[in-house]
Protein backbone atom coordinates (compact mmCIF):
# COMPACT_ATOMS: atom_id res chain seq x y z
CA UNK A 1 0.00 0.00 0.00
CA UNK A 2 1.23 3.52 -0.83
CA UNK A 3 2.23 6.14 1.72
CA UNK A 4 -1.08 7.92 1.05
CA UNK A 5 -2.98 4.69 1.77
CA UNK A 6 -1.28 4.17 5.11
CA UNK A 7 -1.71 7.85 6.00
CA UNK A 8 -5.41 7.73 5.11
CA UNK A 9 -5.88 4.57 7.16
CA UNK A 10 -4.21 6.25 10.13
CA UNK A 11 -6.36 9.35 9.59
CA UNK A 12 -9.50 7.18 9.65
CA UNK A 13 -8.67 5.90 13.13
CA UNK A 14 -7.50 9.38 14.12
CA UNK A 15 -10.96 10.60 13.13
CA UNK A 16 -12.50 7.92 15.35
CA UNK A 17 -10.39 9.18 18.28
CA UNK A 18 -11.49 12.80 17.73
CA UNK A 19 -15.04 11.55 17.32
CA UNK A 20 -14.64 9.98 20.74
CA UNK A 21 -13.37 13.26 22.17
CA UNK A 22 -16.62 14.79 20.96
CA UNK A 23 -19.45 12.34 20.76
CA UNK A 24 -18.53 9.52 23.15
CA UNK A 25 -18.36 12.19 25.85
CA UNK A 26 -22.05 12.78 25.17
CA UNK A 27 -22.85 9.26 26.33
CA UNK A 28 -21.46 10.03 29.79
CA UNK A 29 -22.14 13.79 30.07
CA UNK A 30 -25.48 13.53 31.83
CA UNK A 31 -24.22 10.67 34.03
CA UNK A 32 -21.21 12.66 35.26
CA UNK A 33 -23.05 15.99 35.52
CA UNK A 34 -25.65 14.54 37.89
CA UNK A 35 -23.02 12.56 39.87
CA UNK A 36 -24.73 9.26 39.12
CA UNK A 37 -21.22 7.88 38.44
CA UNK A 38 -17.65 9.05 38.86
CA UNK A 39 -15.82 10.07 35.66
CA UNK A 40 -13.58 6.98 35.48
CA UNK A 41 -16.49 4.61 36.10
CA UNK A 42 -18.56 6.44 33.47
CA UNK A 43 -15.72 6.16 30.93
CA UNK A 44 -15.39 2.43 31.66
CA UNK A 45 -19.13 1.94 31.16
CA UNK A 46 -19.13 3.90 27.89
CA UNK A 47 -16.02 2.07 26.68
CA UNK A 48 -17.59 -1.35 27.11
CA UNK A 49 -20.81 -0.50 25.33
CA UNK A 50 -19.10 1.55 22.61
CA UNK A 51 -17.20 -1.60 21.70
CA UNK A 52 -20.39 -3.66 21.64
CA UNK A 53 -22.40 -1.17 19.56
CA UNK A 54 -21.25 -1.96 16.00
CA UNK A 55 -21.13 -5.69 16.81
CA UNK A 56 -24.71 -5.78 18.10
CA UNK A 57 -26.48 -3.35 15.76
CA UNK A 58 -24.66 -4.09 12.49
CA UNK A 59 -22.75 -1.99 9.95
CA UNK A 60 -25.53 -0.35 7.92
CA UNK A 61 -24.17 3.13 8.67
CA UNK A 62 -20.71 2.14 7.38
CA UNK A 63 -22.20 1.12 4.04
CA UNK A 64 -23.96 4.49 3.78
CA UNK A 65 -20.82 6.54 4.54
CA UNK A 66 -18.71 4.53 2.10
CA UNK A 67 -21.26 5.18 -0.65
CA UNK A 68 -21.40 8.98 -0.41
CA UNK A 69 -18.55 9.66 -2.88
CA UNK A 70 -18.57 8.44 -6.47
CA UNK A 71 -15.07 8.91 -7.82
CA UNK A 72 -12.84 6.50 -9.78
CA UNK A 73 -11.27 3.79 -7.64
CA UNK A 74 -7.80 5.23 -8.15
CA UNK A 75 -8.93 8.58 -6.69
CA UNK A 76 -10.53 7.15 -3.55
CA UNK A 77 -7.45 7.27 -1.32
CA UNK A 78 -6.59 10.98 -1.89
CA UNK A 79 -10.28 12.00 -1.75
CA UNK A 80 -10.95 10.11 1.49
CA UNK A 81 -7.62 11.23 2.98
CA UNK A 82 -8.42 14.88 2.24
CA UNK A 83 -11.93 14.43 3.68
CA UNK A 84 -10.46 13.04 6.90
CA UNK A 85 -8.03 15.97 7.10
CA UNK A 86 -10.97 18.38 7.08
CA UNK A 87 -12.99 16.35 9.59
CA UNK A 88 -10.14 15.84 12.07
CA UNK A 89 -9.03 19.49 11.91
CA UNK A 90 -12.55 20.75 12.60
CA UNK A 91 -13.13 18.20 15.38
CA UNK A 92 -9.96 19.30 17.16
CA UNK A 93 -10.81 22.99 16.81
CA UNK A 94 -14.32 22.64 18.27
CA UNK A 95 -13.13 20.20 20.96
CA UNK A 96 -10.59 22.78 22.14
CA UNK A 97 -13.48 25.24 22.56
CA UNK A 98 -15.67 22.71 24.39
CA UNK A 99 -18.38 22.84 21.71
CA UNK A 100 -20.39 19.66 20.98
CA UNK A 101 -19.94 19.97 17.22
CA UNK A 102 -21.04 17.22 14.86
CA UNK A 103 -18.39 14.70 13.76
CA UNK A 104 -20.93 13.38 11.24
CA UNK A 105 -21.28 16.82 9.64
CA UNK A 106 -17.49 17.21 9.65
CA UNK A 107 -16.92 13.87 7.90
CA UNK A 108 -19.68 14.34 5.34
CA UNK A 109 -18.58 17.93 4.70
CA UNK A 110 -15.03 16.69 4.16
CA UNK A 111 -16.16 13.92 1.81
CA UNK A 112 -18.33 16.25 -0.24
CA UNK A 113 -15.68 19.00 -0.37
CA UNK A 114 -12.95 16.60 -1.50
CA UNK A 115 -15.21 14.82 -4.01
CA UNK A 116 -16.39 18.11 -5.54
CA UNK A 117 -12.79 19.33 -5.80
CA UNK A 118 -11.80 16.06 -7.47
CA UNK A 119 -14.64 15.43 -9.92
CA UNK A 120 -17.17 18.24 -9.63
CA UNK A 121 -20.80 17.46 -8.87
CA UNK A 122 -20.43 14.03 -10.46
CA UNK A 123 -18.08 13.03 -7.62
CA UNK A 124 -20.95 12.90 -5.11
CA UNK A 125 -23.72 10.28 -5.07
CA UNK A 126 -26.70 12.51 -4.42
CA UNK A 127 -29.28 9.72 -4.44
CA UNK A 128 -29.74 6.04 -5.24
CA UNK A 129 -27.00 3.51 -5.86
CA UNK A 130 -25.05 1.98 -2.97
CA UNK A 131 -26.38 3.28 0.36
CA UNK A 132 -28.91 6.04 0.95
CA UNK A 133 -27.35 8.83 -1.09
CA UNK A 134 -26.28 12.24 0.21
CA UNK A 135 -29.73 13.82 -0.13
CA UNK A 136 -31.35 11.32 2.24
CA UNK A 137 -28.37 11.50 4.63
CA UNK A 138 -28.64 15.30 4.85
CA UNK A 139 -32.38 15.02 5.46
CA UNK A 140 -31.71 12.60 8.33
CA UNK A 141 -29.08 14.93 9.81
CA UNK A 142 -31.56 17.82 9.71
CA UNK A 143 -34.47 15.88 11.21
CA UNK A 144 -32.55 14.06 13.98
CA UNK A 145 -32.02 17.09 16.30
CA UNK A 146 -35.73 17.97 16.05
CA UNK A 147 -36.65 14.40 16.96
CA UNK A 148 -34.16 14.53 19.85
CA UNK A 149 -35.68 17.74 21.24
CA UNK A 150 -39.27 16.49 20.90
CA UNK A 151 -38.41 13.12 22.42
CA UNK A 152 -36.53 14.80 25.28
CA UNK A 153 -39.51 17.02 26.13
CA UNK A 154 -42.01 14.13 25.91
CA UNK A 155 -39.92 11.78 28.07
CA UNK A 156 -39.25 14.58 30.60
CA UNK A 157 -42.99 15.25 30.98
CA UNK A 158 -43.70 11.53 31.29
CA UNK A 159 -41.02 10.99 33.94
CA UNK A 160 -42.22 13.97 35.96
CA UNK A 161 -45.77 12.63 36.03
CA UNK A 162 -44.43 9.22 37.06
CA UNK A 163 -42.21 10.70 39.80
CA UNK A 164 -45.10 12.76 41.17
CA UNK A 165 -46.98 9.54 41.92
CA UNK A 166 -43.95 7.59 43.14
CA UNK A 167 -42.62 7.32 46.67
CA UNK A 168 -39.99 9.56 48.22
CA UNK A 169 -37.44 6.76 47.88
CA UNK A 170 -37.28 7.32 44.13
CA UNK A 171 -33.81 8.93 43.93
CA UNK A 172 -31.71 5.69 44.06
CA UNK A 173 -33.95 4.16 41.38
CA UNK A 174 -33.46 7.16 39.09
CA UNK A 175 -29.67 7.02 39.55
CA UNK A 176 -29.67 3.29 38.72
CA UNK A 177 -31.81 3.92 35.64
CA UNK A 178 -29.38 6.66 34.62
CA UNK A 179 -26.57 4.12 34.52
CA UNK A 180 -28.69 1.80 32.38
CA UNK A 181 -29.65 4.71 30.13
CA UNK A 182 -26.02 5.75 29.71
CA UNK A 183 -25.06 2.18 28.76
CA UNK A 184 -27.81 1.98 26.14
CA UNK A 185 -26.83 5.42 24.78
CA UNK A 186 -23.17 4.32 24.53
CA UNK A 187 -24.30 1.16 22.70
CA UNK A 188 -26.30 3.22 20.19
CA UNK A 189 -23.44 5.71 19.88
CA UNK A 190 -20.90 2.97 19.15
CA UNK A 191 -23.21 1.49 16.53
CA UNK A 192 -23.67 4.80 14.71
CA UNK A 193 -20.39 6.68 15.18
CA UNK A 194 -17.82 3.87 15.06
CA UNK A 195 -19.37 2.82 11.76
CA UNK A 196 -18.49 6.18 10.19
CA UNK A 197 -14.80 5.35 10.64
CA UNK A 198 -15.51 1.81 9.42
CA UNK A 199 -17.01 3.22 6.22
CA UNK A 200 -13.95 5.33 5.39
CA UNK A 201 -11.59 2.46 6.28
CA UNK A 202 -13.47 0.30 3.77
CA UNK A 203 -13.19 3.02 1.10
CA UNK A 204 -9.44 3.44 1.71
CA UNK A 205 -8.73 -0.32 1.51
CA UNK A 206 -10.80 -0.62 -1.67
CA UNK A 207 -9.15 2.40 -3.27
CA UNK A 208 -5.67 1.15 -2.34
CA UNK A 209 -6.36 -2.23 -3.94
CA UNK A 210 -6.17 -4.07 -0.61
CA UNK A 211 -9.80 -5.21 -0.80
CA UNK A 212 -11.80 -6.66 -3.67
CA UNK A 213 -15.02 -4.89 -2.62
CA UNK A 214 -15.99 -1.59 -0.95
CA UNK A 215 -17.56 -3.47 1.96
CA UNK A 216 -15.77 -3.23 5.35
CA UNK A 217 -13.61 -6.11 6.62
CA UNK A 218 -14.58 -7.84 9.85
CA UNK A 219 -11.75 -6.34 11.92
CA UNK A 220 -12.65 -2.73 11.07
CA UNK A 221 -15.67 -2.42 13.42
CA UNK A 222 -13.94 -3.47 16.69
CA UNK A 223 -10.82 -1.46 15.75
CA UNK A 224 -12.87 1.69 15.11
CA UNK A 225 -14.85 1.16 18.32
CA UNK A 226 -11.57 0.84 20.25
CA UNK A 227 -10.29 4.12 18.74
CA UNK A 228 -13.60 5.80 19.60
CA UNK A 229 -13.27 4.56 23.17
CA UNK A 230 -9.69 5.86 23.38
CA UNK A 231 -11.00 9.30 22.50
CA UNK A 232 -13.48 9.11 25.36
CA UNK A 233 -10.70 8.30 27.81
CA UNK A 234 -8.41 11.06 26.53
CA UNK A 235 -10.70 14.01 27.00
CA UNK A 236 -13.99 15.59 26.13
CA UNK A 237 -14.60 16.97 29.60
CA UNK A 238 -15.22 20.48 28.27
CA UNK A 239 -18.02 19.04 26.16
CA UNK A 240 -19.30 17.10 29.19
CA UNK A 241 -19.62 20.41 31.06
CA UNK A 242 -21.39 22.07 28.12
CA UNK A 243 -23.94 19.26 27.78
CA UNK A 244 -24.44 18.62 31.48
CA UNK A 245 -24.34 22.12 32.96
CA UNK A 246 -24.14 24.99 30.49
CA UNK A 247 -27.36 24.37 28.47
CA UNK A 248 -29.20 24.05 31.77
CA UNK A 249 -28.20 22.42 35.01
CA UNK A 250 -29.34 18.83 34.77
CA UNK A 251 -30.89 16.93 37.66
CA UNK A 252 -31.05 13.11 37.68
CA UNK A 253 -34.57 12.94 36.23
CA UNK A 254 -33.64 15.39 33.45
CA UNK A 255 -30.53 13.35 32.64
CA UNK A 256 -32.60 10.16 32.43
CA UNK A 257 -35.07 11.86 30.05
CA UNK A 258 -32.20 12.98 27.79
CA UNK A 259 -30.61 9.51 27.79
CA UNK A 260 -33.84 7.68 26.93
CA UNK A 261 -34.71 10.13 24.15
CA UNK A 262 -31.19 10.15 22.65
CA UNK A 263 -30.78 6.36 22.76
CA UNK A 264 -34.12 5.85 21.01
CA UNK A 265 -33.34 8.25 18.16
CA UNK A 266 -29.72 7.15 17.67
CA UNK A 267 -30.50 3.43 17.94
CA UNK A 268 -33.29 3.67 15.36
CA UNK A 269 -31.02 5.61 12.98
CA UNK A 270 -28.27 3.00 13.34
CA UNK A 271 -30.65 0.20 12.37
CA UNK A 272 -31.85 2.23 9.36
CA UNK A 273 -28.28 2.98 8.24
CA UNK A 274 -28.61 6.76 8.72
CA UNK A 275 -25.36 8.41 9.94
CA UNK A 276 -26.88 11.06 12.21
CA UNK A 277 -25.03 13.32 14.64
CA UNK A 278 -24.86 11.94 18.17
CA UNK A 279 -23.77 15.30 19.56
CA UNK A 280 -26.72 17.08 17.97
CA UNK A 281 -29.24 14.53 19.19
CA UNK A 282 -27.90 14.53 22.77
CA UNK A 283 -27.64 18.34 22.95
CA UNK A 284 -31.13 18.81 21.47
CA UNK A 285 -32.58 16.19 23.84
CA UNK A 286 -31.12 18.17 26.77
CA UNK A 287 -32.80 21.31 25.40
CA UNK A 288 -36.04 19.33 25.04
CA UNK A 289 -35.77 18.11 28.64
CA UNK A 290 -35.29 21.71 29.77
CA UNK A 291 -38.38 22.79 27.82
CA UNK A 292 -40.37 19.90 29.25
CA UNK A 293 -39.28 20.81 32.77
CA UNK A 294 -40.21 24.48 32.96
CA UNK A 295 -40.47 25.90 29.48
CA UNK A 296 -37.98 28.32 27.98
CA UNK A 297 -36.85 29.82 31.32
CA UNK A 298 -34.61 26.85 32.18
CA UNK A 299 -32.59 26.88 28.95
CA UNK A 300 -29.56 29.14 28.46
CA UNK A 301 -30.24 30.20 24.89
CA UNK A 302 -26.90 31.97 24.49
CA UNK A 303 -25.14 28.61 24.84
CA UNK A 304 -27.63 26.97 22.47
CA UNK A 305 -26.99 29.67 19.85
CA UNK A 306 -23.21 29.18 20.19
CA UNK A 307 -23.64 25.43 19.60
CA UNK A 308 -25.99 26.06 16.65
CA UNK A 309 -23.45 28.33 14.95
CA UNK A 310 -20.83 25.56 15.22
CA UNK A 311 -23.33 23.10 13.68
CA UNK A 312 -24.12 25.39 10.73
CA UNK A 313 -20.46 26.12 9.93
CA UNK A 314 -19.16 22.54 10.33
CA UNK A 315 -19.90 21.15 6.84
CA UNK A 316 -18.61 24.10 4.79
CA UNK A 317 -15.54 24.52 7.01
CA UNK A 318 -14.57 20.83 6.87
CA UNK A 319 -15.31 20.77 3.13
CA UNK A 320 -13.07 23.78 2.48
CA UNK A 321 -10.18 22.25 4.44
CA UNK A 322 -10.61 18.96 2.57
CA UNK A 323 -10.58 20.68 -0.84
CA UNK A 324 -7.48 22.67 0.13
CA UNK A 325 -5.54 19.56 1.23
CA UNK A 326 -6.53 17.38 -1.75
CA UNK A 327 -3.42 18.36 -3.83
CA UNK A 328 -1.18 17.21 -0.95
CA UNK A 329 -2.89 13.81 -0.84
CA UNK A 330 -2.63 13.46 -4.62
CA UNK A 331 1.09 14.18 -4.40
CA UNK A 332 1.49 11.52 -1.68
CA UNK A 333 -0.38 8.98 -3.81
Amino acid sequence: MSAAGWAALGAAFGFAVTNGLHDAANAIATLVATRAARPLAAVALASCFNLLGPLVLGVAVAETVAGVVEVPRGELVPVVGAALSGAVAWNLLTWARGLPSSSSHALLGGLVGAALADAGRHGVRWSGGEGLGLGVVLLGLAVAPVLGAVAGAVVELGLRRWSARASARLAPVVLALERVGSAVLALAHGANDAQKAVGVVAAVLYGAGESASPHPPGWAAPAAAAALTAGTALGGWGIVRTIGRRIFRLRPLDALASQVASAAVIGAASLLGAPISTSQVVASSVVGAGLGKRGTRRVRWRVVREIAVAWVTTMPAAGAIAAATLPVWRWMA
